[in-house]
């Protein structure tokens, strides 16, 4: 009977790590669906929320300024949720060079996208994190698949400033990154990316919907092209450069933050999870975004099995040690920071750390826990969020 338990939960396990990967790649590589880009220049609004952003939204604008595109077809917004820090002050001395800045009461993330969508009137809307850096051409690589009338949206590559060294410890979100990106690349190929995020997207007017304050707004506005029955492809070529997570308590709170609103996400788009409607989309969203959040249950379950099935066969006892020396190394690395210098040991850290997050937005999720608000305070990395909730 271990034996079947074992086994069940290292099958639930290599799903969406495993099997789904092999799946995607196939249909990927045998059918792919192609897209009809070209060199395209529509007019495109260039939108930045920024909160309490001082420290760096004049580096965001003068890369936003900088981008390889003509400027009498790119307006770039920015627009203040609330800042206290002169972020406002900051971004209007760029007025002179065509910035345009809503200085907003707070009302969180969503509503300022929404101001600005409905202050702009380009066809095209690109979106970016207030931290992000894109490459020259990231705009140009952006539309250029919009040129396919079937394409509704373009997610695009959200890489780490490179590290100079795995002893940053953050090696363990690299590698998922690493992870995400090969799988975005193959979703696009079978036919659409799942999500975007935050970092470096663009969507047409017409597919834009606005999002709810408790979901993960990339997430509904990027799924929103799919609802609307077009496309979401990814594009390698549109590149964006962010610092990756310090390994810190902050982060945790921010992994159950995001997972909590990204289940949420889900639920309001619960109606893409309808194979009939979306075909293989519901089956990659419900495994991306469902199942790969629920695995620290399967994990757990090895874990706790560990004791009994070492007086079981050799392959059940080394699912279940392997899943114990994993769980045991990433606690190892918490407790002792310089052992996350060692890649190994900051791989497992990563992975435990997103799997009790993910354990805690799970239950937040079924007692009705949700994330609206939240102030950032960013480092030289990323955000420690003080959450506010409702």
């Amino acid at each position: 009977m271990i034996g079947f338990f074992v086994f069940g939960c290292a099958v639930a396990i290599g799903l969406p790590f495993v099997a789904y990967p092999a799946l995607l790649w196939l249909r990927a590589t045998l059918s792919p669906c192609e897209i009809a880009s070209a060199e395209i220049e529509p007019q495109v609004d260039l939108l930045i929320a920024a909160h309490d952003e001082i420290d760096s939204i004049e580096a965001r604008l003068e890369n936003a300024l900088a981008l390889d595109y003509p400027a009498d077809r790119l307006t770039i917004w920015v627009a203040s949720d609330g800042s206290t820090d002169g972020t406002v002050e900051a971004a209007r001395r760029f007025e002179s060079r065509g910035v345009r800045v809503l200085d907003l009461p707070r009302g969180g993330k969503a509503a300022a996208l929404v101001a600005m969508v409905e202050a702009s009137e380009a066809e095209v809307l690109a979106l970016t994190d207030a931290n992000s850096d894109w490459e020259r051409g990231a705009l140009r690589a952006l539309v250029r698949p919009m040129a396919d009338p079937q394409v509704g949206g373009v997610a695009g590559d959200q890489c780490y400033v490179p590290a100079e060294s795995d002893e940053d410890g953050t090696a363990g979100e690299r590698s998922y990154w690493s992870f995400d990106r090969m799988l975005k690349r193959w979703q696009s190929q079978a036919g659409n990316a799942i999500s975007a995020t935050g970092a470096i997207y663009a969507i047409r007017r017409s597919c834009f919907e606005p999002p709810p304050p408790d979901a993960t707004d990339d997430f509904m506005i990027s799924t929103g092209v799919i609802a609307r029955g077009f496309r979401l492809v990814f594009s390698e070529e549109a590149r964006a450069f962010e610092p990756p997570a310090e390994p810190n308590a902050g982060e945790f709170r921010r992994k159950v933050r995001i997972t909590t609103r990204g289940l949420r996400a889900v639920w309001h788009r619960r109606a893409l999870l309808n194979p009939a409607r979306t075909g293989l989309y519901a089956f990659e969203l419900a495994v991306h975004k469902l199942w790969r959040r629920l695995t620290w249950i399967p994990l757990a379950g090895l874990v706790l099995s560990t004791p009994a099935a070492l007086f079981t066969g050799p392959i059940v006892s080394s699912l279940a040690l392997g899943a114990s020396a994993l769980v045991l190394a990433g606690i190892l690395a918490e407790l002792r920071p310089s052992l996350a210098r060692l890649r190994p040991f900051a791989v497992a850290r990563y992975v435990v750390m997103v799997n009790a997050a993910c354990a805690l937005a799970t239950w937040n999720s079924i007692r009705g826990h949700r994330v609206a608000r939240w102030d950032t305070q960013r480092a030289t990395a990323e955000a420690s969020p003080v959450e506010r909730v409702s």
